[in-house]
């Protein structure tokens, strides 16, 4: 399996599954957490997801390319209540397991009026 089809089957199964029982399946013990809200480690990964995860997110990933252990991840995230965010998330895989996270998110992106046709996404 390549580290941008572990990152798919994870997505699928814990964010869009909601299925934290995969956790450790994914993420590595010593996970290295690079958002300023989440805290590191595996089970700081699983105290994120118990608040996250209760927002009922569906990701709809839109871009995803693999560079050797590193994975990028271009997705709109829309919550139940309804709110969209634009993120792109970036890991680093090592043996095969979530090892590493950064993140950039655009929140709310369903309240702004473009300037401009391209659309957000």
């Amino acid at each position: 399996m390549t580290n941008k089809e572990i990152v798919l089957e994870f997505y699928d199964k814990v964010f869009n599954g909601w299925d934290t029982s995969l956790i450790d399946k994914f993420i590595k013990e010593d996970y290295i957490q690079h958002n300023p809200n989440a805290p590191t480690g595996r089970e700081g990964f699983k105290e994120f997801c118990s608040h996250f995860l209760a927002l009922k997110p569906h990701m709809e990933i839109v871009k995803i390319a693999e560079d050797g252990d590193t994975v990028y991840v271009f997705f709109k995230c829309t919550l139940e209540n309804g709110s969209v965010n634009k993120v792109v998330d970036i890991y680093r895989l090592e043996d095969g397991m979530l090892a590493e996270h950064w993140d950039v998110v655009e929140h709310n992106v369903d309240q702004y009026k473009p300037v401009h046709d391209n659309g957000l996404f």
